[in-house]
């Protein structure tokens, strides 16, 4: 997690954030409009018409017909019908699903849409034949008539990605599942998850907010349905306090004998024991073929001279010459080789590769570069390292930095504008990704983080598939999205199950329920607002379970005074904003909050 810079919140109007864009109109010479821009469109005379009533899905072969399966599922969530996938000579209305390996110039991604009397969708693979398909269902959102014409659609990056910090506040899994079917939509394909998963082998890790094994098996499942690698990621050797708070004999201790609980002593075998047994149990719930170590920020706000011993380990094991930082390259370059072993490719942060080492990393480890630091990317990609653009300049922090995305796209960025320098060449560089972080916790709830990053995400979908400014202003290109709208099986979180007045909950207590800007609900009674202000704080959030909910001064800036109202079976849960902990009554009658696979959370009744 990126602590080192800090900016001053940045807050924003939730209605005048979702408040509609002009469309774009359609032009009858060029291309038809979608996110990324179609580059390479011939338009033909005529259209091709889809009818609920008589369009079928035409497939062949396994692979189209899985194609074409998710394809006739999207169509019926977006309100197009319920059509048939047939094996058939197509006719006039039909969408055509081929896949083609010999069409080797579509690449692993790319795809041909033809539409005409009826449509056609070809692709070198599945998924670039399943890409063609979200290129369609973007045009259906317009209307049911779609221009004749042909296009060849390849991206320009193979790494077209967001990272979300789920590490120490849990995020919801609806939001998360909204990510991935939007990713999709917009053609991204990598999504990093920085999270805690549940441990049957380390029980005494299990601090909230992590998720069950369960829960990352829906939302990997969801990923794989829809051509988003999901890659996961432990950070280590920093940052790891998630992992080892309740570990001190895996903390290092620094020249005062003062333990760090964030720091990993990388000079123990049990410390390296310890991380590859998670890597294991991750593999259980995780199917990418990468895995991310983190390795950034080992030493932040403190310096390699503070541990003796770590210099100690490097000349034992490199010699005299050996400097600190080779001891954090070789725990590095070991999880590097544990992964290979398991057929896995290790990924990394840059700022770790000051240049200070005598021991390289390994070369066939991707360097995700977010910081400007001495060695600049053209360096590591002169060096064989293959380079992500992950730069500060696409984050999106919680209560801190938002991306500006709009000055972004005046400027035409694109994945070879790094943090201190500009390449020439797009050669080495995997592509690029935007990053969430929750370093104040409670500085925004996750429905006003989605209002931020719905233009950022369409905007770096669009700088790494495509021409990086397709329209001649930021204000045509936010229209566009407009145009083309969410993705099929998006849910609108916003949306609050009751309407506003005086309710009693159950025999529990009475409340005012009014709906906030954002989407959720505050609770108001003669005593105040219901909130969770009580016990250890995480990056400024209580996230102790058992923690008590008080009744105090009504503060509508105050997040932790926002509630999810979720209706089940005989009544509603009360879940935190923030917190994502539900509340349950104790058997003496307090009302405390509790992750809900640790207790059953209360129904209420409203009156």
């Amino acid at each position: 997690m990126r602590k080192r810079l800090r900016f001053a919140a940045v807050v924003a109007l939730l209605t005048l954030l979702l408040a509609p864009v002009p469309a774009l109109a359609r032009s009858d010479q060029g291309p038809p409009v979608t996110v990324p821009a179609l580059t390479d469109w011939t338009a033909e005379s005529g259209s091709y018409v889809y009818r609920a009533d008589g369009t079928r899905l035409v497939a062949d072969s396994p692979v189209e017909r899985r194609v074409a399966a998710t394809l006739a599922g999207d169509l019926r969530t977006a309100g197009h019908g319920k059509i048939s996938v047939v094996r058939s000579r197509a006719r006039a209305g039909d969408i055509v699903i081929d896949v083609e390996p010999s069409r080797r110039a579509l690449g692993a991604e790319g795809y041909e849409l033809h539409a005409g009397r009826s449509l056609s969708i070809t692709g070198g693979t599945e998924t670039g034949a399943f890409y063609g398909t979200r290129t369609l269902l973007q045009l259906l959102a317009q209307g049911d008539r779609i221009p004749a014409g042909h296009t060849v659609d390849v991206p320009r990056y193979k790494e077209r990605g967001v990272g979300v910090c789920a590490c120490y506040i849990h995020i919801s899994l609806p939001w998360l599942e909204n990510l991935v079917r939007e990713m999709s939509y917009n053609k991204l394909n990598q999504l990093l998850v920085e999270l805690k998963v549940k441990s049957a082998a380390h029980p005494e890790a299990n601090t909230w907010g992590y998720y069950t094994k369960d829960e990352i098996r829906q939302l990997v499942a969801l990923g794989d349905k829809y051509h988003v690698e999901i890659i996961p990621e432990i950070n280590s050797p920093g940052h790891i306090d998630p992992w080892i708070e309740n570990r001190p004999d895996l903390q290092l201790t620094d020249s005062d004998g003062v333990k760090q609980p964030s720091r990993l002593d990388i000079t123990q075998s049990a410390a390296f024991d310890y991380y590859t047994s998670l890597m294991d149990e991750y593999a259980q719930v995780f199917t990418s073929k990468s895995w991310h170590m983190g390795a950034d920020e080992y030493m932040l706000g403190s310096d390699f001279a503070k541990y003796p011993q770590i210099l100690k380990y490097a000349q034992q094991k490199y010699g005299s010459g050996a400097t600190p930082q080779d001891a954090f390259i070789d725990f590095v370059n070991r999880v590097h080789d544990y992964a290979a072993s398991k057929g896995v490719r290790l990924r990394i942060w840059n700022d770790g590769l000051t240049g200070a080492n005598t021991v390289p990393v390994k070369t066939d480890t991707t360097v995700e570069h977010w910081l400007d630091v001495a060695v600049k990317p053209s360096r590591l990609i002169a060096q064989g390292y293959s380079v992500m653009n992950a730069s500060y300049s696409l984050y999106l922090i919680r209560g801190g930095f938002h991306s500006d995305t709009a000055s972004l796209y005046d400027q035409s960025w694109d994945p070879r504008s790094f943090e201190g320098e500009k390449l020439a060449s797009a050669q080495g560089v995997t592509g690029a990704k935007i990053s969430l972080w929750p370093d104040n916790g409670r500085g925004e709830t996750e429905n006003e983080v989605a209002v931020r990053l719905w233009p950022a995400l369409r905007h770096v979908a669009q700088a790494t598939w495509g021409d990086p400014h397709p329209d001649a202003t930021y204000g045509e290109f936010v229209a566009r999205g407009t145009a083309v709208g969410h993705a099929p099986g998006w849910r609108d979180l916003t949306k609050v199950p009751v309407a506003d007045g005086t309710y009693t909950f159950g025999q529990s207590f009475t409340a005012s329920v009014q709906r906030t800007a954002d989407g959720y609900v505050t609770l108001r009674s003669a005593a105040g607002c219901l909130a969770i202000s009580g016990g250890k704080l995480t990056l400024n959030v209580p996230l102790q379970p058992g923690v008590e909910a008080t009744w105090d001064t009504c503060d509508a800036t105050n997040t932790l005074q926002r509630w999810e109202l979720e209706p089940v079976a005989g009544g509603h849960r009360l879940v935190d904003a923030i917190t994502q902990m539900a509340l349950t009554v104790t058997d003496d009658g307090r009302i405390v909050q509790y992750p809900s696979d640790q207790r059953t959370p209360a129904v209420w009744h409203l009156s």
